[in-house]
């Protein structure tokens, strides 16, 4: 077992400095795929990578509920999950009207720091994803893994205990269902 996974059963098991000896194992990598999914949010995000693996560690340790993690890439799933949790959170906020939502922010291109990625709506993504775990269940974990916890498709199977081809065939379907119900065709 990774160094990991012990503290992970040592967490399950009740243990509370195994919380502590946690986070600087995982933090570097945990922060590192924070940094990857906030670059892809919309020009103005507000949300840093520091905050956002702070809070999805305390989400993830909760300690009003008993976690059961049985390996290090089912603890990053579930990371995943949080993190996907607060970004839909954070901008179903920032789109309410309370906070402008329906007003645009024009920037000067001169100062504007363009991205290269494609801007991502996360509110559609959610709702989008919500529909294909109804309709398709199981299809949705590849895209949290994938998408949110920048896993790639070799750790996600792995994570899912799936083989890499069935991995790829629901990723592929997931990605063009998802594409046909965010783009509106």
């Amino acid at each position: 077992m990774s160094n990991v996974t012990q503290i992970l059963s040592q967490i399950q098991q009740g243990d509370p400095r195994a919380a502590e000896q946690l986070l600087p194992l995982v933090y570097d990598e945990l922060r590192r795929l924070a940094a990857v999914k906030l670059r892809q949010e919309r020009p103005g995000q507000t949300l840093q990578a520091t905050a956002l693996v702070h809070e999805a560690y305390l989400r993830l340790l909760n300690v009003d509920q008993t976690q059961d993690w049985d390996s290090r890439g089912h603890f990053f799933a579930a990371a995943a999950e949080a993190m996907r949790r607060i970004m839909v959170d954070n901008a179903r906020r920032k789109a309410s009207l309370k906070r402008g939502g329906d007003l645009h922010r024009i920037e000067i291109p001169e100062i504007a720091q363009l991205s290269e990625d494609k801007q991502i709506d996360l509110i559609a993504l959610d709702e989008a994803l919500s529909r294909l775990e109804a309709l398709h269940p199981n299809n949705d974990e590849i895209v949290k893994l994938r998408f949110f916890a920048g896993l790639s498709l070799e750790d996600a199977a792995q994570a899912m205990g799936i083989s890499r081809a069935t991995a790829q065939r629901k990723w592929a379907f997931a990605r063009a269902w998802l594409f046909g119900q965010v783009d509106g065709g």
